[in-house]
């Protein structure tokens, strides 16, 4: 079992509060992502959980039994962080294994258990490697690997793609997510990137400030952002966000359209007009970055090859369907 649950959850450094009372049900065997800006509180909510951190207020329950007061090794949970910190001298064998050598494990129990870690994790050819052989996502492996043979109630990751590249990051990405559904183990995991969010998380978590914003499935996020602030982070390129008479026009103080949801008018004469400054063609993609004039920099998606360039002009015609209305306070308005 692996349910967490924080009820009223604050952490202050003397009198700098950085997390504002999070309360949040995390289901046993979900994949639940923590995301927002750097500051935001998600790697030190993340902290408090695994017992990193002391609590100021408020309760952690892991299957309903509260563990601020109980040290992290009890906790039950197995933490991978953003540094693969593998013991250079050891094999990979070594590493993996060396948390059940340190709980006193027979060595048969514990040369079982890392080879079948090795094997979900496609490490068997490197177990008697030393990790200056291996390359970055192979450490990484291991060092999921090395969580993995404890049989945690949850896995705890603290943005551990961070330090990869670009093309191995999506690998990665798509590894860790097929694990975890295979193990069926509950994992929080840490990112700045929403994009990860977005693609890993059966929930996410939206962090700003210290509080939590939102919290639901990816497509909730997306398709009904609480507040502005979830709507100008959730989605890439970020939503167009316009203030003024064009908000007014729909009883908003601001109104949101997604990328996306732009029609792009090379002679039209409805909607926003404006001309574009940057256009980016990716062949599967086309991102038209438009200077509307009071309306600021708008930023069109076109799915496919679009045949437009820096200077010409364009109109953008909003889907009636797919507007997002905000009030003065920046909450979302609902119909």
């Amino acid at each position: 079992m692996g349910q967490i649950t924080l009820q009223g959850v604050q952490k202050s450094f003397g009198p700098v509060h950085i997390i504002k009372g999070a309360d949040l049900e995390i289901a046993d065997g979900s994949f639940v992502v923590f995301v927002g800006p750097s500051g935001c509180g998600k790697t030190t909510l993340l902290r408090l959980i695994a017992g990193l951190e002391d609590v100021t207020g408020g309760s952690i329950l892991i299957d309903g039994k509260n563990v601020v007061d109980t040290p992290p090794a009890k906790r039950g949970l197995s933490m991978v962080f953003q540094s693969y910190a593998l013991y250079p001298h050891m094999s990979v064998r070594g590493n993996i294994g060396f948390g059940l050598k340190m709980a006193g494990l027979r060595k048969d129990e514990i040369n079982r258990k890392v080879e079948a870690a090795a094997a979900t994790l496609n490490l068997t050819p490197y177990l008697e490697r030393k990790p200056r052989e291996l390359s970055g996502g192979q450490r990484q492996r291991v060092a999921i690997g090395r969580a993995i043979v404890r049989e945690p109630k949850a896995f705890l990751f603290d943005e551990p793609l961070s330090n990869l590249d670009a093309a191995l990051r999506v690998q990665m990405r798509i590894e860790v997510t097929r694990l975890q559904k295979q193990l069926g183990t509950t994992a929080i995991y840490v990112t700045h990137d929403q994009v990860e969010a977005m693609t890993m998380a059966d929930k996410i978590v939206v962090l700003n400030g210290g509080k939590i914003e939102q919290y639901g499935s990816p497509l909730e996020l997306y398709e009904r952002p609480a507040n502005l602030f979830v709507a100008g982070f959730i989605g890439s390129p970020k939503m167009n966000l316009v203030t003024g008479d064009s908000a007014a026009q729909k009883g908003a103080a601001t109104i949101g359209v997604r990328p996306e949801h732009l029609k792009i008018d090379r002679d039209g004469t409805g909607g926003w007009q404006g001309t574009i400054a940057v256009a980016e063609h990716l062949g599967s993609d086309t991102f038209l970055y438009v200077d509307a004039g009071p309306l600021g920099m708008l930023t069109a998606r076109y799915i496919g090859e679009l045949s437009l360039h820096a200077g010409d002009r364009v109109s953008l015609v909003p889907d009636p369907a797919r507007i997002h209305r905000f009030d003065a306070s920046g909450n979302a308005l609902r119909n």
